[in-house]
């Protein structure tokens, strides 16, 4: 257990905790806060005991990491490297870019697999080193080319951009996806319906309209998007309140109340899947799942005050 003593006035109390969330998150056990309150004629002491994720090396994510201003569009990716990313993927340890997966080319993120002899589920995921709780995610990407040998016929255009998730630090070496939400996003096949902005829900789960989604994935009302055209896709995200899928500015998704459980994940450290725990922070990171993608803007409008 962790005591701190802070004197702090009540309107800056619930971002103060949100700091202290974002510090020690994935740090495990829970922390308890005492707050003495200014201008009160009286002392007073609350106590809230958090239960989080558990990863002990969570600070080496969000060293030297600025939080974007409230309010204003930061770009996350700069458009000449990979500066201010972690990469991890199914196999091989922390930030091993195996086969040069996530690379940057003429400004835009790029993943790809020219360099698999076969995929066989390296399934990979490029983390954002800072979690937020609430912010606008704005992402414009397309998909290129051919999957390389091994990949899964489900996979063909599908990637995801993964929300709320453990951080980079705590996954397993051969764990497959982030215990996270999953935005997937989704290319036409020259045939059917084939929504994009999709919810997936590795090792977590949410709630529609007060009802419990079932299954693993539930599509959006988006329309198809074949071909190579550049799509702009916006996640609002509202802690664990609310959060909203945007293509193309129509709102396509709703839902809320997004805890840890469920499955479809595999390979994880058991002390970090807390079945029940309340998603309210986490990482953003986007995936590598054998289709290439690219990614020209990756930008975060962060609505904390």
């Amino acid at each position: 257990m962790i005591t701190f003593t802070l004197a702090i006035s009540y309107p800056k109390l619930s971002k103060l905790l949100m700091h202290l969330q974002n510090i020690i998150y994935n740090s495990g056990g829970f922390i308890m806060v005492l707050v003495t309150f200014l201008g009160c004629s009286q002392t007073t002491q609350q106590e809230a005991q958090n239960t989080t994720q558990s990863d002990s090396t969570v600070a080496t994510s969000t060293e030297n990491q600025k939080t974007p201003a409230s309010g204003e569009w930061v770009s996350l990716f700069n458009g000449k490297d990979l500066d201010g990313w972690s990469v991890k993927i199914r196999g091989h340890e922390l930030n091993d870019n195996f086969g040069n997966t996530f690379r940057v080319e003429e400004g835009i993120l790029k993943v790809a697999y020219d360099q698999y002899e076969n995929f066989d589920q390296q399934y990979g995921h490029i983390f954002y080193n800072q979690p937020f709780s609430h912010y606008i995610l704005r992402v414009e990407y397309r998909f290129t080319g051919q999957q390389p040998p091994g990949g899964e016929g489900w996979a063909i255009r599908n990637s995801g951009i993964m929300l709320h998730g453990q951080s980079p630090e705590s996954m397993g070496k051969d764990q497959d996806f982030p215990i996270s939400l999953e935005c997937q996003l989704l290319g036409g096949t020259g045939s059917g319906e084939r929504p994009t902005a999709n919810l997936c829900t590795p090792g977590t789960e949410a709630m529609r309209e007060s009802q419990q989604i079932p299954g693993h994935c539930i599509n959006s009302s988006s329309k198809t998007y074949d071909g190579d055209q550049w799509v702009t896709v916006e996640v609002e995200v509202h802690g664990s309140e609310l959060i909203k899928h945007i293509v193309e500015g129509d709102t396509v998704l709703v839902y809320e109340n997004p805890t840890i459980g469920g499955g479809v994940v595999s390979g994880y450290d058991p002390a970090i899947k807390r079945d029940g725990t309340l998603l309210s922070a986490g990482y953003i990171s986007l995936q590598s799942e054998s289709h290439p993608i690219e990614f020209r803007k990756v930008e975060i409008m962060n609505l904390e005050e």
